[in-house]
């Protein structure tokens, strides 16, 4: 093959971070077909996919609805969320084939962002989760992949023949890698704003450089002069770009904030769980509110976890041991967790993103390893709340508990589906669930 062509399956782009730039036709280069275009308009905000955690799961007589939209009645357990019931959706009957395998806790909480086999023995093996499987299809766009938060440290022991580091990550960048988990405030708010430009802040054309230098190399001299021309045709819309902006003529979605409206966190370790929860719930809404990031997990506890919570006067007994009763302290811990999802939902609906608030433009899931403190696992608890960027129906109650495509996955592809993504699989499920 002559070094002076090349085939490529889609038209020629040139690469670089966070950027790819489309090439004129060149007598050089044989091409054909084209790339997709983006579907979303530039007027429009992003959609937004958070996923909370708390491990252990909830109070077995108190986590249920009944009915539809604002006439939904709720369990105990969700009564801090009562008030989002139009932009809810409650699930019922979802698992996880993988979880009901191995022991309890690790085997349960270790797969379920991904739905695949865990290994046993001490080993680490999971499988990719949803979140950092969108982040790596889409995360080039925004100046973090993805934001992976948690307010209980990592527990690196072994459990019944399985890693506690199952228990301790939801996040997994691959199938031997749990994504670094950021416990810490401070360091947390530093991703996003600390000395880091975004790649939007970059020149396309500096972005791309390198990347044209080698495509330069490779192509006869009559189109070296085309791509010449070409780029200084790029370089002069950008400077107009940049000059009508600072003029406040650009049309189009813009964050709502550039920087931050919070003051940076202390430096450590909170000792208040209520302090570290809410700076956390902040910062997932800071990092959207930004569009520094899209996609954020933020594990509220460990499973099999070790929190006191004194501030409900429940501190004779550590998480993981007040789960295994319905008791009415157990009540109040779930309430607890709801009230970060309901916090969080409520400062994503008072940011107004044109004729939707952040919220509409969002989906938060709240999620546990097990449906009750007894480690049953048949069924797991979820509920989401927000539009999905006006693609979710709210006031939904939805139960598939007794149907035969139950898994956990299916709700991933959905989700998936929302951010734009759309593998043909994923874990142990092959279709979407068509009412999310």
């Amino acid at each position: 093959m002559n070094k002076m062509q090349y085939q490529f399956s889609r038209r020629r782009m040139l690469r670089g971070l966070g950027v790819t730039m489309a090439l004129p036709w060149m007598e050089s280069l044989r091409v054909w077909g084209d790339v997709k275009s983006d579907k979303k308009q530039a007027s429009q905000a992003p959609t937004r996919m958070g996923i909370l955690f708390s491990g252990c799961g909830y109070h077995g007589r108190e986590w249920w609805a009944k009915g539809q939209g604002k006439a939904m009645e709720l369990g105990k357990v969700l009564d801090p969320i009562r008030e989002f019931r139009e932009k809810m959706v409650f699930i019922r009957g979802l698992y996880n084939a993988e979880a009901l395998k191995g022991n309890i806790h690790s085997s349960q909480t270790g797969n379920l962002l991904s739905g695949a086999p865990l290994a046993s023995g001490g080993r680490i093996k999971s499988g990719t989760s949803v979140d950092q499987f969108v982040a790596q299809q889409i995360g080039h766009r925004t100046k973090l992949p993805s934001l992976v938060l948690g307010c209980e440290k990592a527990n690196p022991s072994v459990h019944k023949d399985y890693s506690m580091l199952y228990s301790s990550h939801i996040s997994w960048s691959s199938p031997t890698t749990p994504t670094p988990l950021e416990v810490y405030p401070a360091l947390a708010f530093d991703q996003l704003f600390k000395n880091k430009a975004q790649a939007g802040d970059e020149s396309v054309l500096d972005a791309v450089l390198q990347d044209a230098k080698g495509l330069r190399r490779g192509i006869s001299r009559l189109d070296q002069q085309k791509l010449d021309e070409y780029l200084n045709s790029v370089r002069e819309v950008e400077k107009r770009i940049e000059s009508a902006g600072k003029r406040g003529e650009l049309q189009g979605w813009r964050p709502t904030l550039t920087g931050p409206n919070i003051p940076r966190p202390k430096d450590g370790y909170p000792q208040d769980i209520v302090e570290h929860m809410r700076l956390m719930s902040d910062i997932m809404v800071l990092a959207f509110q930004t569009d520094t990031t899209r996609i954020c997990t933020l594990k509220l506890n460990n499973d099999h976890g070790t929190l006191r919570f004194p501030h409900l006067g429940v501190d004779y007994m550590i998480h993981h041991l007040l789960s295994h009763s319905d008791t009415e302290d157990w009540l109040k811990v779930n309430q607890f967790f709801l009230e970060q999802m309901a916090y969080i939902a409520r400062k994503l609906d008072s940011i107004q993103e044109g004729d939707r608030t952040a919220l509409d433009n969002s989906m938060i899931m709240l999620c546990s390893s097990m449906l009750t403190g007894n480690h049953n696992a048949n069924q797991l608890p979820v509920v989401m709340i927000g539009g999905g960027g006006g693609r979710i129906k709210g006031g939904q109650n939805l139960d598939y508990l007794d149907k035969k495509d139950r898994q956990m996955s299916r709700l991933f592809l959905s989700m998936m589906d929302k951010m734009d993504v759309r593998p043909d699989s994923f874990g142990d499920a092959n279709e979407p669930l068509n009412e999310v």
